[in-house]
């Protein structure tokens, strides 16, 4: 069954053959050899560039993580601080 539904989408052998063959005609054999090299080089550089953006991803990830930690009466201590800018802010108001 599965056979007959890949005949149905893409015809039957011979009729990719012949399509095959008028792609040839058409075209040339050198142009597509050239347009084959041109699209395997390009998925190479898009493969590269993406490892490359993986990699550093990574990195970045990594220094964004140093930092350091505080415990919940620390952060509670900071909150309640006043910055220079809201105690101006209160005066003037």
């Amino acid at each position: 069954m599965e056979s007959t539904i890949a005949m149905a989408a893409f015809g039957s052998p011979w009729q990719l053959i012949i399509i095959a063959l008028l792609i040839i005609l058409i075209f040339g054999t050198k142009k597509l050899r050239s347009l084959g090299s041109d699209l395997g080089e390009s998925l190479k550089g898009f493969k590269k560039a993406m490892s490359d953006d993986e990699k550093a991803k990574v990195e970045q990830d990594k220094q964004d993580a140093d930092f350091a930690t505080k415990n919940i009466t620390e952060q509670q201590a900071s909150e309640k601080k006043e910055s220079p800018v809201e105690s101006k802010n209160k005066e003037q108001g």
